[in-house]
C-alpha cells in the first residue's frame, strides 16, 4: 500500500513565526539546503510579502519525512487575509497553530482557533520562541486556554539551564532531549532533579487523556503504568476527534522542536480518508479536486491550486466545476514560487491545474462532464474598507478592468464595482493592507499605476417644505414651434418614500397624452437637483398648464417641467441627505470603551453593546454612523484592538446634513442647472 500524502495548514496570529516554521520543516526534511531568512523564504516570495515582511497569500510546499509525503500550506496570519485561510482549510487534514505565550496576541489566536473549529479541522499547538520565554509552560497553557474551547494538552516541559530553555522532556516518551541548532535534538539522560516534575506533569497529561478512555482511567486509579502504545493511541484519537489540542513547543528560527512536531503529525494527524469523511465525500466515484487557491501567473496563465480528494487527475483530462468545464493544460507541484511539472496528480496530492478559466477558488471539480456539488460554499466576507481607483495613464483604462478581474478571481474578498452615479471605480476589501497589496500587485504584476482616494459617498437631496412654480417653454424655429406651459407643486415625503407623481389637472388644460411627458420630465430632473445630487422623498403634483394645438410636443412639456421644478425646488428649501449605516462592531471586551469612543468621534450614535454570543471576553457594539465617517474606521479599530476588531454594516436610513459638513460636501460638488 502506498504511503499516504497529508496536507497540513500552518496557521496562527500575525508575526507568530509560521513562515519561519515552514522553512525549518523544509530544511529538516531536506527540501531546502538551508532555512531562508526574512525576504528569502519559500513562504514569502511575492514582492508584496517581501516589502511588508508578512505573508499575504497562502504558500504551498511539498516534502517527505520518514517515507511519507506532506504538503504544508503557510497561511497568512492577518485578519485581512482570513478569506484565503477559509478557502484552504477544508481540503487540509490538520493544522499546526503557531503562537506565542503573549497575552496581547490572545484575541488573534482565538480568531484562528475559531476558524479551525468552524472547519472541523484537527489541530496541534506549537508555542514558538520558547527559548526566549523559558517560564512555566503550565502558566503559558493557563494563559492560552481561554483562546480555545477545546482543552489544551501539554505534552512537553522545558529543560532549563540558567534562564534559557535548552531542550525538553517529552511526557509521552518519558525522554529528555537537548536542542541542536538546525538539527535533530539529542537524547540525554533525564537530569536528576527533573524526575518529580516530569512525573507530576505526565500524570496531569494522562488524567486529561483518561477523560475519554475508561481503561486508562482504571490504570491510573490502580496506579498501573499504562502502555506507551495506549498513550500514543489516545493522543492520536483525541487529536482526530477534536477532543484535545496537543501542545508542543520550540523555536522555528533555530529549528528547535521541529522533528518532534513532524513525528506527531506523521503518527497522529488524520489522513485523507478522515478528511473525505469530514467533507462528506464518498470513497468511490469520479476523481475529485477541491480548489484551495487561484493564481494568475505571468508565464502560464491561470493556475488553480487544488487537492485531489479522490482518484487521479492527469494532464489533458476534461474537468467540470460549477462554472463550466475545461481541459487540464498542465499539472505542477508547487514549492513557493517554484514549480515541478507532474504527469498526473494522485490522491491526496496538492497540485496546480493550468488554464481552468471557468473554475473559481473554493469550488469542487470532477473529472468528466458532470459537475459535482460544492463541498464547502464560501461566500465573500462583507467589505470593511474601500478605495476609489483612477489610472495614472488613461490608456490603461481597459487593462485596469481586466487586471482587477484577475485579482478578484484570485482573491474573492476583493470586490470591484463600477459606480456610474458617482463616476468612480470602487475597490473594497478587508482592510488597509488588503487593498494596499492589491494596488501594489496592479503595478508589479500588470504594470498599471493607479491613484487612490477614499471612496465617494452617494449623497441625496430633498426639500424641507412645499412650494409651487409655473413655467412656460416657448420657442419658434421657422416650422412648427415648441410650446408647453405647466404649473407644479412639490412637497416633501417621509424618508424612504422615494418619488411620487400626482395629476390634479381639470378641464383638460393639459391634454392626457402630455401628462406622461410631464412625469418623465420630473423624473429626469430629479436625477440631479439644485444641489447637484439625486432628489428623493418628494411628491410632484401637476396642478395646471396649457398646450398649443400645433406646437406642443412631448419634448416641450418635458422642458417646461424641468424649468418649473428648478424654480419650485429652489423655493422649497433644498437640503442634503447623507446615508447612515447600522454598524455592528465585534471587539475584545477590553477594547469596548475605545470602540465606543471611535463611534462618537465620527458623529455616530451608540445604540448599545452586549456580550458577543458564544465568545467569552468579546463584546458587540451596535451603532449608527454616517457613511462619510467610515473611511478609516477599520484602520483605527484594528489599531485599538491589536488587529482583531471588525464590523459589518448595512444601510439604515438617510439623515439631513447641515452646517460645515454640508458646506464641505457642496464645495466639492459641481452644481448643474436644469433647462
Amino acid at each position: 500500500m502506498a504511503a499516504q500524502h497529508r496536507c497540513i495548514a500552518i496557521v496562527g496570529p500575525f508575526q507568530s513565526g509560521k513562515t519561519a516554521l515552514l522553512e525549518a520543516i523544509l530544511h529538516r526534511t531536506g527540501a531546502v539546503d538551508r532555512p531562508g531568512r526574512a525576504g528569502s523564504r519559500v513562504g514569502d516570495t511575492s514582492p508584496e510579502a517581501k516589502a511588508h515582511g508578512m505573508s499575504v497569500e497562502p504558500a504551498f510546499a511539498t516534502t517527505r519525512f520518514l517515507g511519507e509525503a506532506f504538503t504544508f500550506v503557510d497561511c497568512p496570519g492577518s485578519i485581512e487575509f482570513a478569506h484565503d485561510l477559509r478557502a484552504v482549510l477544508p481540503a487540509c487534514d490538520a493544522a499546526v497553530v503557531v503562537c506565542e505565550a503573549d497575552e496581547r496576541k490572545l484575541p488573534a489566536l482565538e480568531l484562528t482557533l475559531r476558524e479551525l473549529e468552524a472547519a472541523g479541522l484537527p489541530r496541534l499547538l506549537f508555542i514558538n520562541k520558547a527559548e526566549t520565554a523559558p517560564g512555566s509552560l503550565r502558566d503559558a497553557l493557563a494563559l492560552l486556554q481561554p483562546a480555545s474551547r477545546v482543552p489544551l494538552l501539554l505534552r512537553q516541559i522545558p529543560l532549563i539551564e540558567g534562564e534559557t530553555a535548552v531542550g525538553f522532556i517529552d511526557l509521552a516518551l518519558e525522554r529528555a532531549f537537548i536542542w541542536r541548532e538546525q538539527a535533530q535534538s539529542e537524547v540525554v539522560a533525564l537530569p536528576d532533579g527533573e524526575l518529580p516534575r516530569e512525573k507530576a506533569e505526565r500524570f496531569t497529561m494522562l488524567e486529561r487523556l483518561a477523560d475519554h478512555d475508561d481503561v486508562l482511567m482504571e490504570d491510573l486509579i490502580a496506579e498501573v503504568e499504562p502502555e506507551r502504545d495506549r498513550v500514543f493511541a489516545d493522543l492520536a484519537r483525541e487529536l482526530r476527534q477534536g477532543q484535545a489540542v496537543s501542545v508542543l513547543f520550540g523555536s522555528a528560527e533555530h529549528g528547535h522542536g521541529v522533528t518532534r512536531l513532524l513525528k506527531a503529525l506523521r503518527h497522529e494527524a488524520p489522513g485523507l480518508a478522515e478528511t473525505r469523511a469530514r467533507l462528506g465525500v464518498a470513497e468511490d466515484g469520479a476523481p475529485l479536486v477541491q480548489v484551495m487557491k487561484t493564481l494568475h501567473t505571468g508565464f502560464g496563465g491561470k493556475l488553480s491550486v487544488g487537492r485531489v480528494l479522490r482518484g487521479v487527475v492527469r494532464e489533458g483530462e476534461a474537468v467540470t466545476g460549477p462554472g463550466g468545464g475545461a481541459r487540464v493544460a498542465g499539472l505542477t507541484q508547487l514549492t513557493g514560487a517554484a514549480g515541478t511539472r507532474l504527469p498526473e496528480a494522485r490522491e491526496g496530492e496538492v497540485a496546480g491545474l493550468a488554464k481552468l478559466d471557468p473554475i473559481a477558488t473554493a469550488e469542487t471539480l470532477a473529472v468528466g462532464p458532470e459537475a459535482p456539488a460544492s463541498l464547502v460554499p464560501l461566500p465573500p466576507p462583507d467589505p470593511v474598507h474601500a478605495l476609489a481607483l483612477r489610472v495614472r495613464d488613461r490608456k490603461d483604462d481597459v487593462r485596469l478592468s481586466a487586471a482587477l478581474a484577475k485579482l478578484a478571481d484570485e482573491d474573492p474578498a476583493l470586490i470591484v464595482e463600477h459606480r456610474a452615479e458617482l463616476g468612480d471605480l470602487r475597490l473594497s476589501g478587508q482592510g488597509e493592507m488588503h487593498l494596499r497589496v492589491a494596488v501594489e500587485r496592479l503595478a508589479s504584476r500588470f504594470g498599471i499605476g493607479v491613484e487612490t482616494e477614499p471612496a465617494r459617498v452617494a449623497y441625496r437631496e430633498t426639500i424641507r417644505g412645499p412650494a409651487e412654480a409655473r413655467a412656460r417653454h416657448k420657442k419658434q424655429t421657422g416650422g412648427h414651434g415648441q410650446f408647453a406651459d405647466v404649473a407644479l407643486a412639490v412637497r416633501p415625503l417621509g424618508r424612504g418614500e422615494g418619488f411620487v407623481f400626482e395629476d390634479e389637472v381639470v378641464g383638460g388644460a393639459v391634454p392626457r397624452q402630455y401628462i406622461a411627458s410631464v412625469e418623465a420630465g420630473a423624473r429626469a430632473f430629479t436625477a440631479k437637483g439644485p444641489l447637484g445630487f439625486p432628489v428623493v422623498d418628494i411628491a410632484v403634483t401637476l396642478k395646471d398648464g396649457a398646450a398649443h394645438a400645433v406646437d406642443s410636443s412631448d419634448a416641450a412639456f418635458q422642458a417646461a417641467t424641468r424649468l418649473a421644478l428648478e424654480d419650485a425646488l429652489a423655493k422649497a428649501g433644498p437640503v442634503l441627505l447623507e446615508p447612515i449605516l447600522a454598524v455592528s462592531m465585534a471587539v475584545p471586551s477590553g477594547a469596548t470603551a475605545k470602540a465606543t469612543g471611535l463611534v462618537t468621534a465620527r458623529r455616530g450614535q451608540i445604540l448599545g453593546f452586549d456580550a458577543r454570543p458564544g465568545w467569552a471576553g468579546w463584546d458587540v457594539v451596535e451603532a449608527l454612523i454616517p457613511e462619510s465617517e467610515m473611511t478609516d474606521l477599520i484602520v483605527e479599530l484594528r489599531s485599538a484592538t491589536a488587529g482583531v476588531g471588525t464590523f459589518t454594516t448595512r444601510f439604515d436610513h438617510r439623515a439631513e446634513l447641515t452646517g460645515r459638513a454640508a458646506d464641505a460636501v457642496l464645495a466639492r460638488q459641481p452644481v448643474r442647472k436644469a433647462g
